[in-house]
């Protein structure tokens, strides 16, 4: 058989409720980080690929929105992303951890009992957990999903990744790469930017500000020395927009600054980032709003 015979690839999508820490598990996996992370649920709004590539193995790995019950269309098409992920699996790692209530959202457990491909569930977050309780976990969840390979991990603390990675290297298929082997994710710089910018309002406003939020870059250019990046925060309400500027535009300016630091960061180069705030009320529930930000297939 050939050198190229016996590459391995394929797509392992990372599933499970939100809060879980598919996001730290996905960066962990890739040692990059591509997704945004935080204690608040809902964080993930796309599904954003990372690869991960060996000389005879190519991994795509899919971070994916948190499984939820939707309230409006920005919540449709996240459960939409979701459901392409379970579609187009080569290998699926459920994750859940040691908190939730193991049986939420069982009609997916349901799906994953029938689905044809390998399924590695993965018990995260054991560093805040008991020996006995996560043996029973364990014990729990193969007799839900028999198929499954059941592994213990702490994301966080970067705990049993070997034996994740390991599980999927042996599951992978037979495969040429599907992507170029210097390629690390099928996202844009700007969507990046426009991540970076999320992830600080939902680290820096509280209740529902964070949700109301969307974020457009508009103006990207790269220069010698520095990107120029100008981007739109979007609101759905004037409170919002005055809560998001703050007094004197304090809260704006503090927020820029800590996105600026982590854009230049990410892309190794310095950034000249300008905010600026708009009100679209609509913005969750209009189809061509929600196209324009990458939600509508």
């Amino acid at each position: 058989m050939s050198q190229n015979s016996r590459h391995r690839a394929g797509f392992v999508n990372i599933i499970g409720n939100p809060n879980v820490g598919k996001s730290t598990l996905m960066n962990a996996l890739v040692g990059e980080k591509l997704s945004i992370v935080t204690a608040k649920a809902q964080t993930t709004r796309h599904r954003i690929m990372g690869i991960v590539n060996g000389e005879d193995w190519q991994i795509v790995y899919s971070d994916t929105p948190g499984i939820l019950k939707p309230n409006y269309r920005l919540q449709e098409n996240m459960m939409d992303f979701v459901e392409t992920a379970i579609g187009d699996a080569d290998i699926i790692l459920y994750v859940t951890d040691t908190v939730e209530k193991a049986d939420k959202n069982v009609e997916y457990i349901e799906k994953l009992s029938r689905i044809d491909c390998p399924v590695i569930l993965i018990i995260n977050k054991i560093d805040i957990s008991s020996q006995d309780r996560v043996r029973e976990l364990m014990a729990w969840w193969q007799e839900q999903l028999p198929k499954a390979v059941i592994l213990p991990a702490s994301a966080q603390e970067r705990f049993n990744l070997d034996s994740i990675f390991n599980a999927i290297l042996e599951r992978l298929p037979l495969s040429p790469p599907w992507f170029d082997k210097d390629t690390f994710t099928d996202k844009n710089l700007r969507f990046f930017a426009s991540e970076i910018i999320r992830e600080k309002i939902f680290l820096n406003f509280k209740e529902e500000i964070p949700y109301s939020c969307q974020v457009e870059i508009e103006e990207f250019k790269e220069g010698r020395e520095r990107y120029d990046i100008g981007a739109v925060i979007y609101v759905m309400r004037d409170s919002q927009k005055g809560i998001i500027i703050g007094k004197g535009g304090a809260a704006l300016k503090k927020l820029g600054t800590q996105a600026r630091i982590d854009m230049e960061d990410f892309f190794q180069k310095k950034v000249f980032l300008r905010l600026y705030v708009k009100v679209d009320p609509d913005w969750r529930e209009n189809k061509k709003e929600l196209k324009k930000f990458g939600y509508e297939f």
